[in-house]
């Protein structure tokens, strides 16, 4: 019975591998978590069948009592108290290892001090703003929506809110944090198995709530590298008439009046920061892929796309579109 179970857990596993899911654990964290619920799992279901058994019983005796002799005898009661007593032990026992096993896994959640890897998110309507700290500035940088993260290595992510509570939750690599305006919360993650992974927020935060994910890429440490290093870069310059007609656009129209593009005079903080815009695989928090099409429906028309975004629609003529589309997807 209990080999069933294990192979059916094992395959439930792996039917879930490259979904969100907390039963799909890929981090330390969430290794934590999820052997804490599967001790739930064992720990309440037999006590669940007991109870169901124990009414059960007890209905059937009643009735068997009722039709023999019209009413319950009192020459059981001590063998009813003395089975309550030993129920009441059962129940204290299973809380008590419930509790300390809750306690343990509490403290592993808790930041450690020495993590290799510290970053800033900071969770706005509706999109992710992903900064990594260092002490020289000169290796910090900010990208957004996408959090790219070292195997095997502890990161410590600072958590904020800018504007309403948001929170945390990459169900794969650990348990939920809220992000409260005002207030700065700390997540630990160890991820120990490479790959791609999906977050969300997990608080109700306005009307696009549902599009506000966030991808989350577990690399090998040379490649994590890699992307580091290509991420600390400028923006390319342009290397053609189109795209210096793109960039020429974007720095002279309301787009550098939100946005960053390193390298360029567009300097703002209030939109997602776009100097490797390419690199990434979506646009608006996950609300669609990144391609040219969907990039220029984005551009043309934002509020059809995700009602609500801060983003504003633009007058934007097709030849000045098609550059500036050309242009942000070349920024990898």
């Amino acid at each position: 019975m209990i080999g069933a179970l294990q192979t059916a857990a094992r395959l439930h596993a792996a039917a879930l591998a490259d979904v969100q899911s907390a039963l799909d654990p890929a981090a330390d964290q969430a290794q934590a978590i999820d052997g804490i619920w599967h001790l739930m799992l064992w720990v309440c279901v037999p006590m669940y069948l007991l109870v169901m058994a124990a009414l059960a019983f007890v209905v059937w005796r009643a009735r068997r009592q009722r039709r023999e002799r019209g009413d319950v005898a009192t020459a059981s009661e001590g063998s009813l108290y003395n089975g309550l007593g030993i129920w009441v032990v059962v129940v204290m026992l299973g809380l008590t290892v419930l509790t300390t096993a809750s306690y343990l896994v509490d403290r592993k959640l808790i930041p450690a001090q020495d993590a290799q890897v510290k970053i800033r998110i900071t969770a706005k309507q509706w999109w992710w703003q992903v900064e990594y700290l260092n002490d020289d500035p000169s290796q910090q940088f900010m990208t957004a929506n996408e959090l790219h993260l070292p195997l095997a290595q502890k990161t410590h992510v600072e958590l904020r809110s800018d504007d309403v509570i948001h929170s945390f939750w990459v169900p794969n690599l650990s348990g939920k944090r809220d992000m409260i305006p005002g207030r700065v919360n700390q997540i630990e993650l160890t991820p120990r198995r490479a790959g791609k992974y999906r977050g969300t927020c997990a608080e109700f935060c306005g009307l696009q709530h549902a599009k506000m994910s966030l991808l989350v890429y577990v690399d090998e440490e040379k490649n994590f590298a890699s992307w580091r290093s290509a991420q600390l870069g400028a923006a390319p310059s342009p290397g053609s008439e189109v795209l210096e007609h793109g960039k020429r656009y974007f720095e002279t129209t309301t787009c550098a009046m939100c946005h960053t593009i390193n390298g360029t005079t567009a300097h703002s903080l209030a939109g997602p920061d776009l100097t490797h815009l390419a690199s990434r695989s979506t646009i608006a928090a996950g609300a669609l892929p990144l391609n040219a099409g969907s990039l220029a429906a984005w551009l043309s028309d934002p509020q059809r796309q995700k009602p609500g975004t801060n983003m504003p629609t633009i007058d934007i003529e097709p030849d000045d579109l098609n550059a500036l589309v050309a242009y942000l997807l070349s920024l990898k």
